[in-house]
C-alpha cells in the first residue's frame, strides 16, 4: 500500500518519517489529519456557537429566575393565588398595598433577619 503523499497538508504540516514504509522514505503528514470530504467546517463552527449561545442564555435565565426568587418577585402573585384559592370572598389588595403591608409587618415584627 504505500505512504500517502500529503494528508491535510497546509501551512502547519510537519515532515516525519512514515512508520510503515522504508526508513528513508519521508512524506508530509499533519498532526491532525482529517479527511477532506468537500464540506466546509464553517457549519460545524456555527452550530457550536449556537449551542454555546443557547447554553449561555439558559444560564442567564436561570440566574435571573434565582435572583428574582431571592428578592421576592413572585410573592405578590403567590399571595393573590392563595387568596383566590383559600379565601374567595376576600378583597385582593393592589400590588402596592401588598408590599406596603408586607414591609410594615416586617418592620413591626422582626424575626430572622440580620437588621
Amino acid at each position: 500500500m504505500g505512504c500517502p503523499d500529503r494528508i491535510g497538508a497546509g501551512p502547519g504540516a510537519r515532515r516525519r518519517t512514515c512508520q510503515g514504509c522504508d526508513a528513508g522514505n519521508t512524506s508530509t503528514l499533519t498532526a491532525a489529519a482529517q479527511p477532506n470530504d468537500g464540506r466546509s467546517p464553517r457549519p460545524a463552527v456555527i452550530r457550536r456557537l449556537r449551542v454555546a449561545a443557547s447554553t449561555g442564555a439558559a444560564r442567564v435565565r436561570a440566574f435571573v429566575t434565582w435572583f428574582n426568587a431571592v428578592l421576592g418577585g413572585q410573592d405578590y402573585q403567590r399571595y393573590v393565588d392563595h387568596l383566590q384559592r383559600n379565601h374567595p370572598g376576600c378583597e385582593i389588595p393592589s400590588e402596592r398595598e401588598y408590599w406596603r403591608r408586607r414591609h410594615a409587618d416586617a418592620d413591626s415584627n422582626p424575626q430572622n433577619r440580620c437588621c
